[in-house]
């Protein structure tokens, strides 16, 4: 797993590289000032527009704009009607931008009023910002349970009554755990408002899809850890933006746990901690854990800063700083009372990924999943690593079993169930493929520009990095391997 532990130079060093394919910047001196909002020139207004529009780019659609704040944050703080008349202004330049404003927040500072407000694109019906979260944490901490609470939007009822909505096999139904991936969305439209409105007890992904404006894709893996690689193959083939470690209150930090905080931190994704069924947990256990936890995220392996979520500020200030991949958020949730769920929904609405685009560049698309569909033939699922993918497009997959790569003509293209006319890099998508037949595919093959003119690789050397392991490792043992371009099925 090589790969997982250089990834950090790898991402500090694509940064220059997109600076130096960007134009020259717009010279924002003139509207640096705390006041610049209050009653801007054409001028002003115009480069105003030009920078925010920038930070919707960067951001994929969304920013949160801070007013009040000058260059110097010493001197932060506006009149009444000062701040009143910045919102109008940032509202008009949202407008301008076809995006919705919301403010997060609003403080009263020694010299007057700041704010904070959520900028997010109005967009296409069939376009949507995706974050991937990945649900992890140790065998009934309770993910599946949280991700039925949220995404259905009924309260449990204390006996799994909200988990079994999400089960897709007969054995999870009857034993409660999950053996499997399984992916889940939570839409939000452009002001915040979740818009999962489930009918006769199911939910209709593709009207979810139509009225939001950001899609969570939840991505629950199995705790137990007879299912470990599995768990191992859902946090690399499908590439979440962020880890979502889950930790029963009652039960604190055992079994699985590190194991899976481990592997977050091995493969860089930033986590967050969410701590369940706080009903049901005597304060002085739950008191325990929560000391527990702090100190393993403070430890030399993890050095984390754990910031325990208890008001809307809190929110702001986590989701804001959280990209640093050091802060470490701690929500405390009860999936029967709904305590502090509303904070969490929050978080997740303002999660936002810094991963550079890679639009412009050849296509490469990443298979983890096939399928057969009756009256549609072969379907491939997986995500966009790089470019853009249209109808009717022409890429090469591969490597078959002899190494070569085949011409192959994209049928249709659907995310999350929803029929669309392209995907772009970072989207997962699901792709009906002409005149192939699933038994030629397998997972861990890609779909790629014939531009790339790629190549099969049958060896390689590389270093393993074992995080646990309970038996000796000896000649032909099998790891799960990942490859900061794709995935590895075996090695």
């Amino acid at each position: 797993m090589s790969s997982a532990v250089e990834k950090s130079p790898s991402k500090t060093t694509l940064v220059p590289q997109a600076m130096e394919n960007k134009e020259p910047q717009e010279d924002y001196t003139s509207i640096r000032g705390k006041t610049t909002l209050v009653s801007p020139t054409s001028e002003q207004f115009d480069l105003l527009l030009r920078q925010l529009r920038e930070r919707l780019d960067d951001g994929r659609g969304e920013t949160i704009y801070e007013i009040g704040i000058g260059e110097d944050s010493t001197e932060a703080g506006l009149a009444e009607d000062e701040f009143e008349a910045s919102v109008a202004t940032l509202k008009s330049l949202a407008s301008t931008l076809d995006s919705d404003c919301k403010e997060l927040r609003q403080r009263q500072l020694e010299k007057g009023l700041t704010g904070q407000f959520l900028v997010r694109k109005r967009l296409d019906e069939q376009d949507f910002l995706e974050i991937r979260v990945a649900v992890v944490g140790n065998v009934d901490a309770g993910k599946s349970t949280l991700l039925g609470v949220l995404t259905h939007g009924e309260l449990d009822n204390g006996r799994g009554h909200a988990r079994q909505k999400l089960f897709r096999h007969k054995h999870e139904m009857e034993s409660g755990r999950t053996s499997s991936v399984g992916n889940d969305i939570l839409g939000f439209d452009s002001i915040g408002n979740v818009v999962n409105k489930p009918e006769h007890g199911s939910l209709d992904w593709v009207r979810i899809c139509e009225r939001s404006a950001k899609v969570i894709t939840f991505i629950d893996l199995a705790g137990h850890e007879r299912y470990l690689k599995t768990t191992v193959f859902g946090m690399t083939g499908h590439a979440p933006h962020f880890g979502m470690l889950m930790v029963g209150a009652n039960a604190g930090i055992v079994g699985m746990t590190k194991e899976h905080l481990g592997l977050a931190l091995a493969l860089n994704v930033p986590v967050f901690v969410v701590v369940t069924k706080i009903d049901m947990c005597p304060p002085n256990v739950l008191t325990d854990t929560l000391r527990l936890l702090v100190k393993v995220l403070k430890s030399q392996g993890c050095r984390k800063v754990p910031v325990m979520v208890r008001s809307e500020d809190d929110v702001v200030l986590s989701a804001t700083n959280f990209v640093s991949e050091r802060l470490c958020p701690i929500f405390q949730v009860s999936n029967v009372s709904g305590e502090n769920l509303d904070l969490l929904k929050m978080f997740l609405n303002l999660l936002t990924t810094r991963n550079n685009a890679r639009d412009d560049e050849p296509a490469e698309f990443q298979i983890d999943d096939m399928y057969s569909v009756p009256g549609v033939g072969t379907v491939v699922s997986g995500t966009t690593l790089a470019g853009t993918i249209r109808l009717n497009d022409t890429l090469l997959l591969g490597p078959d079993l002899l190494g070569h790569f085949t011409p192959i003509a994209i049928k249709s293209i659907h995310r999350k169930r929803m029929p669309v006319r392209e995907v772009r890099s970072g989207q997962t998508a699901s792709f009906a493929l002409k005149k192939i037949k699933r038994s030629h595919l397998r997972k861990g093959m890609v779909m790629v520009a014939p531009s790339l003119n790629p190549t099969a690789c049958w060896e390689f050397e590389g270093e393993i990095l074992v995080l646990h392991h309970p038996t000796t490792i000896s000649s032909r043992y099998q790891a799960m391997g990942r490859n900061h371009k794709f995935g590895l099925r075996q090695c």
